[in-house]
């Protein structure tokens, strides 16, 4: 089974296409799968930078823990334009989010990504377990058949809030608006917004706008 580590930090805005080129370089002569590495993807809201990477077994147990050869390199060439998002930043790893909910029912290990959505908000901070468990009950109902999703994931670091979801379809402002009217999908809206609000509030006006948008795509097999 495929490990996901998700890397939050801020970016410059509008500095996407010089971060992206650097991991182009990167990955097509350092063959990062040789490191443990099989798929990356970057992804930018407003000032928020995110990195997820996929290997093919968790570093712990693999010991591979760098995300690509000359991982220096790449921190000093993108050091421009991104930088640490937590205060009390010392060490690459503190720019890793922790997860704190998952769920893929039905879904086998070997099987592709179908198509992955990341959306970024705020969380009050320590309120995790409450947002887990509100998932965890509307899991068991009909909101992720209606959304078209096959599984997703929770993240956060600091005050960032990371939803990732993998759907069978790539269009999930469709999903939105076909369902945000519907009871199962008002209701999470309604029980998670004491503890979930927008990332931006200025340029927030629908759950569209709290979707990152992805600017660069690496796998190991081409896909």
């Amino acid at each position: 089974m495929s490990f996901r580590s998700v890397i939050v930090a801020r970016i410059v805005p509008g500095s996407e296409d010089k971060v992206a080129e650097v991991f182009r370089r990167t990955d097509e002569t350092a063959r990062p799968q040789d490191f443990g590495v099989i798929g990356r993807r970057l992804l930018s809201l407003d000032d928020l930078y995110i990195h997820v990477i996929e290997r093919d077994q968790d570093p712990k147990v693999s010991g591979k823990t760098r995300g690509l050869p000359g991982f220096q390199q790449v921190s000093e060439a993108i050091a421009p334009y991104v930088t640490p998002y937590p205060r009390n930043w010392k060490v690459p790893s503190d720019s890793v989010a922790k997860e704190f909910y998952s769920w893929a029912p039905g879904k086998k290990p070997e099987e592709p990504i179908e198509h992955m959505t990341v959306i970024v908000a705020r969380i009050k901070p320590g309120a995790e377990s409450e947002v887990a468990r509100i998932f965890a009950h509307s899991d068991k109902g009909p909101l992720p058949a209606q959304m078209g999703v096959i599984g997703r994931w929770l993240y956060s670091l600091d005050d960032v809030y990371l939803h990732v979801l993998e759907r069978k379809e790539a269009a999930f402002s469709e999903a939105v608006h076909h369902n945000q009217h519907k009871p199962a999908f008002s209701k999470i809206m309604d029980d998670l917004s004491p503890y979930i609000s927008a990332y931006n509030p200025e340029t927030w006006r629908s759950p569209q706008d709290a979707v990152a948008k992805e600017f660069y795509r690496w796998r190991a097999d081409g896909r």
